[in-house]
């Protein structure tokens, strides 16, 4: 990486530029003070650093408009940054709260998660009243909370459950804010997650009935460099790897070669 050997701040600055440049093919002082709050003076050293780094493809200055302005052969000089392309591309001109989905969030109450959160970091069982989505039953029960994850959309909470006597997700915006939340030591050592300690590799190819050439622009939508393309997650977390990707979708442009799994030996419970 270019900006490897810079300190965090200043690399993450340095890359915002090159984003910059990039995208949207032109950035000014004024762009790092607007972003990162910072003064005159480093923002003045944040471009010189980074038009020695561009060695003979650096940017030039045009004094009239007060920018300077990527070449026309501009490379650039770190790895993409999906979410800084995206606010690049969609700032000029400022976007309409309509040029993107809205987000439907789904909150959890502030208070049942920091209990189970306590509940996990002091190694307790703790009672809660939770609501199945298959079911639509409210089930009382014993969970020992192990870790949280995230699907990408929500958190979910892995914990065992001593009532089906193995390790289970919830979602803590399920778990009733009228449980008991009462905690008890554990009476013994919990077994170990063997699904959160397993490594799910993934191979994705385009899905089977696509043309030549629908096949081949998957591979260049998803960055394929092999005929398959790998990819990585707990096997704990496969399910809604899935989920998100929409391989359980019929019109689904990715399916599913193979899944190899390998145990995480070294990881602790």
């Amino acid at each position: 990486m270019a900006f490897a050997d810079l300190k965090h701040a200043q690399r993450e600055r340095l890359e915002y530029l090159d984003q910059c440049f990039t995208w949207r093919g032109m950035a000014n002082r004024r762009d790092l003070l607007a972003k990162f709050g910072i003064s005159e003076a480093q923002a003045a050293l944040d471009f010189r650093l980074y038009l020695e780094r561009s060695s003979d493809n650096a940017p030039t200055y045009d004094a009239k408009r007060k920018s300077y302005f990527s070449q026309p052969d501009h490379q650039a000089l770190a790895e993409t940054n999906e979410t800084l392309m995206e606010e690049l591309l969609l700032e000029n001109p400022p976007p309409s709260p309509l040029d993107q989905l809205p987000a439907l969030s789904r909150r959890a109450d502030p208070k049942v998660t920091s209990l189970l959160f306590r509940a996990m970091r002091l190694r307790k069982a703790i009672s809660i009243r939770y609501v199945s989505m298959s079911s639509g039953e409210t089930d009382d029960q014993w969970i020992a909370p192990s870790r949280f994850a995230s699907d990408g959309e929500r958190v979910h909470l892995r914990a065992y459950s001593f009532k089906h006597e193995g390790y289970r997700d919830y979602i803590p915006i399920r778990v009733a804010p009228e449980s008991s939340f009462v905690l008890e030591d554990l009476k013994e050592i919990l077994p170990r997650d063997e699904d959160w300690h397993t490594l799910a590799s993934i191979y994705l190819r385009p899905r089977i009935g696509l043309t030549k050439e629908q096949a081949d622009m998957v591979r260049l939508e998803y960055g394929f460099s092999q005929p398959t393309l790998r990819v990585e997650t707990r096997k704990a977390l496969e399910f809604y790897a899935k989920r998100r990707w929409g391989l359980d979708q019929v019109e689904s442009r990715l399916e599913i070669e193979r899944v190899d799994y390998a145990v995480k030996v070294e990881e602790s419970v």
